[in-house]
């Protein structure tokens, strides 16, 4: 829970780096979230809740991408992978499980 804190805070901030844990993490709290207010959206009809939280959680969803590919050596150019379907998807899931590199290597590309 204390990545998904850390993503909430860290909200604007694409200079860090972000571990590999912390980044999945965050993304299974973030996950869950969505879910529940998905299932509220769906049996209540009521989607606002359920477009709100991810219109929020737009910009910190962004910035631990960048931070996750910034601690794995990668440029954050490579966030735009994604908008390949599937394939690009998975590159981009290699990428972000990739291990910490010594921040001397960080491309700052």
């Amino acid at each position: 829970m204390n990545e998904y804190k850390a993503m909430w805070t860290n909200y604007a901030n694409f200079s860090a780096r972000t571990t590999v844990r912390g980044y999945w993490m965050a993304f299974l709290f973030n996950f869950l979230v969505s879910a529940v207010f998905s299932a509220i959206a769906y049996y209540t009809g009521f989607t606002l809740l359920s477009n709100l939280y991810a219109l929020a959680a737009l910009i910190p969803g962004l910035a631990i991408s960048v931070r996750r590919l910034r601690d794995a050596g990668k440029p954050w150019g490579w966030l735009f992978i994604n908008l390949i379907p599937v394939v690009g998807t998975i590159i981009f899931i290699v990428m972000v499980c990739k291990p910490s590199v010594e921040a001397t290597d960080v491309a700052t590309v």
